[in-house]
């Protein structure tokens, strides 16, 4: 090991930062303009804001008509394939190859990840809700895994502090499940989509069609949108890098600012094995990493510590610091740690074609559709009697084309360029309980390549979840029917945990460190200068895409660490 080559100096920092995503990139950032010299250790590979290699290509200028081949997916994407959907020619950069990122499974997960600076804020979905105390709520009303510790009102100022940096763009609604944001204007829905919105709420006046609330400017404002950003150009090419900086991303927004700071050091290639405990001063001293490129062993060193690998890598890390003082991995007294695991669930909605509005069409390919939020279980009024929380939707309309058989030459060079009629889809999202039994654990006899223990998954839907998704189908029906909707097709395929890419918890917060690994400020709670805010630390999943949250509770760990520091506690 060599971890003094240079002197303990040289490899010691104010802060280390583990990870470069969505919570890392905002814990970096945070931490750098407080003033901390601060080391962002990230696995892959060094990735600079405009680096997107597909970007700007036209579908005709993509190899197999955007399609990866069938001979690359079995050689390379053979897990990852099982999503059907997912890997493409012009996000291929942003995905990790199954075959050198091997993982073991005794129930089916579906992990996405991307190893590279900037992680998957690059490839992100971008929509930005708001948890409400229904969701904070929820474990202790229903005597369910454990309390969450903390409530709305002390995330809610971290929710405006972060949603005026990030843009987000939204439509007020005064709902008290998804409460409102400070938001840009919102891509307005179109004429069907406004319909689907007006026809719904006739019928279900509890159930409301707003336009998505997504992390892109829609609006720029140079004074408040740091970085290297600028306004949505409405290409719809997001998931392949946006050279506009016109999403919020870690490569375009909060690792530029900490650049500017002349704070920030970014060290790629560095594959981190193990946080090193000192049971002198009962806190971590330093970071374990592996070179990816040399295979050299270096220590890092620290006063404070952020976890931001993502809800798995995160909590592999911790698994795999044993030490005398916590041979289960590093806080793990409660025995939690890698417990818990939760994601959203879906492949369950439906689509139909929607009659009329030939006469109408919209500009651009505007980034988000319609979003419907949980209208279940949020009071005695919506009270469900077959299962507990509930889901939500994700929808758009758009025209398709007009191709119909047997039409050759210049009769179908004109219909095809003549729009065809609205499609309405609507994708359910639906929420998975905190169940101990679900977890991720390392087989520490067996060695990926890079001579980490093997990650083993072990979760699956449970009853709960397959009842909601019955009635999350019938409710997408009803909605398009309510809409007019003709040929109606609903569909309910079972997906794995991980095939909606929001994992979230393993190492959860709570009040108690017998039952959780974290307490309300995301520190660990036997090992105070480490602090925990990616999405390992969610104690239930909600409906909400969980980013947000995330970069939320971030900047709020980072204020506290801060002042504990300076009262001379950390």
């Amino acid at each position: 090991m060599n971890f003094n080559l240079n002197g303990k100096q040289e490899v010691t920092y104010d802060a280390i930062v583990i990870g470069s995503g969505i919570s890392g990139g905002f814990a970096a950032m945070e931490l750098c303009k407080k003033g901390y010299k601060t080391l962002v250790l990230e696995r892959g590979r060094m990735v600079r804001h405009g680096e997107y290699p597909t970007a700007n290509l036209d579908m005709w200028d993509l190899p197999h008509q955007n399609m990866v081949t069938a001979e690359e997916k079995a050689a390379h994407y053979f897990k990852q394939d099982r999503l059907n959907w997912w890997v493409n020619e012009d996000n291929k950069p942003w995905i990790n190859k199954d075959d050198e990122y091997p993982y073991n499974e005794i129930e089916r997960f579906d992990w996405i990840r991307g190893h590279h600076v900037g992680g998957r804020s690059i490839m992100w979905g971008r929509h930005c809700y708001r948890w409400s105390d229904i969701d904070f709520e929820a474990n202790l009303k229903e005597g369910i895994a454990v309390d969450w510790p903390i409530r709305y009102k002390d995330i809610a100022p971290w929710y405006d502090y972060v949603e005026k940096y990030v843009g987000v763009s939204g439509q007020k609604e005064g709902l008290k499940q998804v409460p409102d944001g400070l938001f840009l204007k919102p891509f307005e829905l179109n004429c069907a989509e406004q319909h689907l919105r007006e026809s719904v709420a006739k019928i279900f006046p509890n159930r409301v069609v707003t336009p998505g609330r997504v992390a892109n400017l829609s609006e720029y404002n140079k004074e408040i949108h740091k970085g290297t950003r600028g306004q949505c150009q409405t290409r719809n090419r997001c998931w392949r890098g946006c050279p506009y900086g016109a999403y919020f991303s870690s490569l375009s927004a909060t690792l530029a600012v900490a650049a500017e700071t002349g704070n920030l050091t970014i060290r790629a290639d560095s594959i981190v094995s193990e946080i090193v405990y000192d049971k002198e001063s009962g806190k971590a001293s330093a970071v374990r990493i592996r070179d990816a490129k040399t295979g050299e062993e270096i220590e890092f060193f620290a006063k404070v510590i952020f976890c931001n690998a993502s809800t798995i890598g995160t909590t592999a890390i911790l698994l795999n610091s044993r030490s005398e003082f916590f041979p289960a991995g590093l806080g793990n007294t409660s025995g939690e740690l890698g417990h818990n695991l939760m994601d959203h669930h879906y492949g369950m909605g439906a689509s139909g074609t929607l009659p009329g509005f030939e006469d109408k069409y919209y500009k651009g390919r505007k980034p988000v559709g319609f979003y419907i939020p949980r209208f279940t279980n949020i009071d005695d009024e919506t009270r469900q009697k077959d299962y507990v929380r509930g889901f939500g939707y994700q929808g758009s309309a758009m025209r398709g084309f007009n191709a119909p058989e047997g039409v050759i030459g210049k009769e179908l060079k004109e219909t095809i360029f003549s729009p065809g009629e609205y499609q309405v889809s609507m994708t359910c999202f639906g929420e998975m309980l905190p169940y101990h039994e679900n977890r991720m654990f390392l087989d520490f006899d067996k060695k990926d390549p890079n001579g980490m223990p093997m990650i083993t998954f072990d979760a699956r839907l449970r009853e709960n979840e397959i009842k909601l998704r019955e009635h999350g189908v019938k409710c997408a029906v009803e909605m398009l029917e309510a809409a007019g909707c003709e040929n109606i097709n609903s569909y309910n395929a079972v997906t794995a945990p991980g095939a909606c890419i929001h994992e979230m918890g393993t190492a959860r917060m709570g009040h108690d460190p017998e039952t959780s690994v974290l307490n309300k400020w995301n520190q660990v709670h036997h090992v105070p200068n480490v602090f925990v805010t990616d999405g390992a630390c969610m104690t239930s999943s909600g409906t909400q895409n969980p980013s947000i949250t995330y970069m939320a509770l971030t900047a709020r760990a980072v204020d506290y660490a801060d002042k504990q520091v300076k009262k001379g506690e950390l």
